[in-house]
């Protein structure tokens, strides 16, 4: 009966958001990469669309800099204020808002700045959390990672899952996640980050320790945009191959794994 309580308030609410001209607005930060967006942001936006049948599904792009360059090439992308207003100029009175955020960091706090702004237009509007907020939420990206991505002690292969960071609190939770891989059970796997903590020389230093051979870096990003090409097939790769590892790269935001766009939709 446990089980069944949270199916049935979630029936009850979509029902409910279905008969008050509702809509889900997906937020992601951006990517200049047209591919990127194909394998994660269309993705997402797709599962919602068929998670949610009955509501409106549209989406919006946080970052300034990315949306200048793609109206530069003549691609429109709203930002958030921009699609609410639309929404609610289509008679839209009922918001979801649901971002591809990795961490409760700056972006987010953006994101409740703008929501704020237009709440008096609309009869309700709510915000999703971003993926990792809660302990759960870390501990089943773990598992999901871990399984995806397999090391090999015998040839000494560890996997790294490279994050962005942040300057703000929020950046503890990638500690929080390399604690929690050990702690399941995974040693050889671990987490950095290209603008927080655990930074690439605390990677470093580790791996110095544990004398490991060969590495895979896996971004920890909703979208394998210009970070993974540019930072983690770059200079991460590089500095590594200093150290006398063999250095591999795995392409692949988290937008494309199933399992994790499932987390997303399920907030």
């Amino acid at each position: 009966m446990r089980r069944l309580l949270p199916l049935l308030c979630m029936f009850l609410s979509l029902h409910c958001w279905a008969q008050e001209h509702a809509a889900l607005l997906m937020v992601h930060y951006g990517t200049t990469s047209a591919e990127a967006q194909r394998l994660s942001i269309d993705a997402l936006n797709q599962r919602a669309r068929q998670q949610f049948p009955a509501l409106e599904v549209r989406e919006a792009w946080l970052s300034p800099v990315v949306v200048s360059r793609l109206a530069a090439k003549g691609i429109k992308k709203q930002n958030a204020i921009e699609a609410l207003l639309r929404l609610r100029a289509d008679g839209y009175t009922s918001v979801r808002v649901l971002p591809s955020f990795v961490i409760d960091g700056l972006e987010m706090a953006q994101l409740r700045r703008d929501v704020d702004q237009l709440r008096p237009f609309f009869d309700t509007i709510s915000v999703s959390t971003p993926l990792l907020y809660t302990v759960q939420d870390c501990q089943r990206l773990c598992a999901i990672l871990a399984q995806r991505h397999p090391a090999d002690a015998k040839k000494r292969h560890h996997v790294v899952f490279v994050g962005h960071g942040t300057e703000g609190p929020a950046t503890a939770l990638y500690s929080q996640l390399d604690h929690m891989l050990h702690a399941q059970g995974h040693p050889l796997h671990h987490v950095a980050t290209i603008e927080g903590y655990p930074t690439l020389q605390t990677l470093i230093q580790e791996l110095r320790a544990q004398r490991a051979k060969a590495v895979t870096l896996v971004p920890l990003l909703f979208v394998a945009g210009n970070h993974a090409t540019k930072d983690i097939s770059g200079a991460w790769k590089e500095a590594l191959e200093a150290e006398g590892l063999a250095v591999s790269v795995v392409l692949e935001g988290l937008g494309q794994v199933p399992e994790v766009q499932r987390m997303y939709i399920g907030k």
